[in-house]
């Protein structure tokens, strides 16, 4: 018998609206690309504007959900070297999973050599992004005006000032005991609020892949076909092997769990191509679905959202490569450590600036002194890319949170193994909000 819509699972519904959004982008492209109407009413109106109201939704979250929970997290803290502790386990194993991922991207493409043979005819010139030197990264962590700071969406700005606020409150006596409370209370508000918009996803889901598979140029994923699938391989085995190894190394957790419990974050992921409008639903996984104390999670999930770049880290692995190939140009042992070097670094360097991408691979470019204009030769078909690497890049943030937990003894493993654990907490119905 056919379950009603309302009896089905978020995740079924996500991927009904995926599949069913894909589908209709291609069908529409196919046979109605020359339709003013469907161009301009459908494609061009309804689904974009539901598309990006989907998308402004999650991103409103965004700043309130980050500032509430990390300072919920470190005003639980007893003790300030605990964070200390905290923040340099999750950036050692964020360094490390981004320094893996570039060198299998690099030897991968070493050995498939994706460049040979490419046609350099579609080249046009580009125009690099300079990166901000290390001593300016360092000095915009700290916010002159917080407010300003979560009024841009300043990521890196926001930690910090909810990090030091929230330990000023475990520092108040009583006072911030009052306080603590109120964001207790504000952070299960937001909680609930991210569960009511993901009631609504799937047709956010529907309207943001109908746009995109009518406008995306397919052509330009078959001209550069092994490129593509050579990346789409290596982003697929650092999230299926990699993280899955490195979470069954130290934490003794089953990956399979991990994997079947990432559907929602990593779908959300794909169909937004963005981490930081992924925060609430990757929040809500790590907390309810997997387990993971609030206090781990809220530090954890922001600073991964912002400087864990392993998919883009794989991208400037196998662009690299790809470039140097299809300019015949041969790069030394020195020239890939140096990418990998770079591209590691850069990663934490270039946090919070505008199109991170492309500046890291025009960085690691011109660290080699191959030519920029070869970042034209891959834009064809980044935006699909894209998406893909920014699901696996949400997969290391949960992969680095339940490992860093897993060590504090900050998560429940009954919840994790719990396969209804979470469920219940994503579900409202509309009919009885109170």
């Amino acid at each position: 018998m056919i379950k009603r819509w309302s009896q089905y699972s978020l995740t079924t519904k996500v991927l009904v609206g995926m599949v069913a959004g894909l589908a209709t982008g291609v069908l529409t492209r196919t046979f109605l690309s020359e339709n003013v109407f469907v161009s301009q009413y459908v494609t061009d109106g309804l689904f974009h504007i539901i598309g990006q109201i989907f998308i402004s939704s999650l991103k409103m979250l965004v700043v309130p959900l980050i500032f509430t929970s990390i300072v919920c997290g470190t005003s639980s803290l007893s003790d300030a070297s605990t964070l200390g502790r905290l923040g340099f386990k999750t950036l050692a194993l964020y360094l490390f999973t981004t320094a893996v991922a570039i060198t299998l991207a690099i030897v991968s493409a070493l050995i498939v050599k994706p460049g040979v043979g490419a046609n350099l005819e579609a080249v046009s010139s580009f125009s690099a992004k300079e990166a901000p030197a290390i001593s300016e990264v360092l000095i915009h962590l700290f916010p002159d005006n917080p407010i300003e700071a979560m009024a841009s969406g300043n990521t890196l700005q926001i930690i910090v000032f909810a990090v030091l606020f929230g330990i000023a409150i475990g520092a108040a006596g009583d006072s911030g005991d009052k306080i603590a409370r109120l964001f207790d209370a504000l952070n299960d508000v937001m909680m609930k609020l991210v569960a009511l918009l993901m009631n609504v996803a799937p047709y956010g889901v529907f309207c943001l892949m109908a746009k995109l598979f009518t406008t995306i140029e397919l052509s330009a994923i078959v001209s550069l076909a092994k490129y593509f699938t050579l990346l789409l391989c290596v982003l697929l085995i650092h999230a299926l092997v990699t993280y899955c190894s490195l979470l069954k190394i130290f934490t003794g957790l089953s990956p399979r769990t991990f994997l079947s419990k990432m559907d929602d974050a990593a779908m959300f992921a794909f169909s937004t191509a963005s981490s930081n409008a992924t925060i609430p639903v990757t929040m809500e996984t790590v907390t309810y679905r997997f387990g993971v104390s609030n206090r781990i999670a809220s530090f954890t999930i922001p600073l991964g959202s912002t400087i864990n770049m392993d998919g883009t880290a794989i991208m400037q692995g196998v662009a690299t490569v790809f470039i140097a190939q299809a300019f015949g140009i041969e790069l030394t042992i020195s020239d890939y450590l140096s990418v990998i070097l770079t591209a590691t670094l850069a990663s934490i360097g270039t946090a919070g600036v505008p199109g991170v991408g492309m500046v890291m691979l025009a960085m690691v470019l011109k660290q080699v002194g191959l030519p920029l204009e070869g970042i034209a030769l891959v834009m064809g078909v980044d935006r699909l890319l894209d998406m893909v690497r920014t699901a696996v890049n949400i997969t290391g943030d949960c992969a680095v949170t339940c490992i860093v937990a897993k060590s504090e003894g900050a998560m429940d493993v009954d919840v994790f193994y719990d396969p209804e654990a979470g469920v219940k907490e994503e579900t409202i119905d509309f009919h009885h909000i109170r």
